[in-house]
């Protein structure tokens, strides 16, 4: 494990809501660039409107989520950073999905778009599963 990696994930154990606020801009990010930049230029990309939609509101979902719990949550944050780090990876196994069955009419920018969001999205979900258990063996916080 590299140096900053091991840095990021001792500072994220020490500051868990971060991790959340940091995962809602994301998904904010990921909801906007889908359903405002890359849905009018989906012939450019080969991903068909309504499944750019799709994964837009699950990534406002998941938003909506994370900055809930970056507001009101104080402790116990092992449950929590666990299910929206499985909720990413299931976004990239859809995601993937979606990239095998469109694959023939996706372009090259468009397969790089979604490659490199699902490169982005497996290293936070790392983190949010390794900080997760970092906090549950320190503190037996479940």
């Amino acid at each position: 494990m590299t140096m900053k990696l091991k840095s990021a994930l001792h500072y994220f154990s020490k500051k868990p809501g971060t991790l959340f606020l940091l995962d809602g801009l994301g998904a904010a990010l990921t909801a906007l660039s889908l359903f405002f930049v890359l849905r009018p230029y989906c012939n450019a990309i080969g991903m068909p409107v309504n499944i750019l939609s799709c994964l837009s509101l699950i990534g406002l979902c998941y938003c909506a989520y994370s900055m809930s719990c970056y507001v009101l949550l104080k402790d116990r944050w092992t449950g929590f950073l666990r299910i929206i780090g499985f909720g990413n990876l299931l976004y990239c196994l859809l995601t993937m999905i979606f990239l095998t069955v469109y694959y023939k009419d996706l372009t090259p920018l468009g397969l790089i778009y979604f490659l490199g969001e699902i490169l982005i999205i497996l290293l936070l979900v790392y983190i949010e599963l390794s900080v997760a258990t970092l906090l549950r063996t320190r503190k037996g916080n479940f």
